[in-house]
């Protein structure tokens, strides 16, 4: 078999250069060669690049319904944060909504993580991992 290797997660929406710009301020990615520059006649694709390489995260324009979380999503983006609280205001001051309260108003004090959603409405976390991955 062929080698395979995970290459990128793609967000479709309605409007790929606000969501790509709502994760690159999230995140402190940089876009991809070419992709910096707002086009309105081009933005149907745009790619951001892991700082130290990595799976990339890119945006297609698409007019399909974003479904509300736990009703028929299918999928949704981890974000590795060190500090929860510092984290969860970074995403509000960045547009993100809180689909969940905190771990404490949710009754699990012990949960590692808070639900979200970016400005199309697809569901992400973050979560502080118990792993060394940061």
């Amino acid at each position: 078999m062929a080698s395979l290797r995970f290459y990128e997660v793609v967000l479709d929406c309605p409007e790929p250069r606000v969501l790509a710009e709502f994760y690159r301020r999230l995140l402190g990615w940089e876009y991809e060669a070419g992709h910096e520059v707002d086009d309105p006649e081009g933005d149907d694709w745009l790619r951001l690049l892991a700082p130290h390489g990595g799976p990339k995260l890119a945006f297609q324009r698409s007019t399909a319904p974003v479904t509300p979380w736990r009703e028929d999503s299918r999928a949704h983006v981890d974000v590795a944060v060190e500090d929860l609280a510092a984290a969860h205001d970074h995403a509000l001051a960045q547009g993100a909504t809180p689909v969940t309260g905190t771990p404490e108003d949710e009754g699990h004090p012990d949960d590692r993580f808070r639900v979200y959603a970016d400005p199309a409405g697809h569901v992400f976390c973050l979560v502080q991992p118990t792993d060394p991955v940061l």
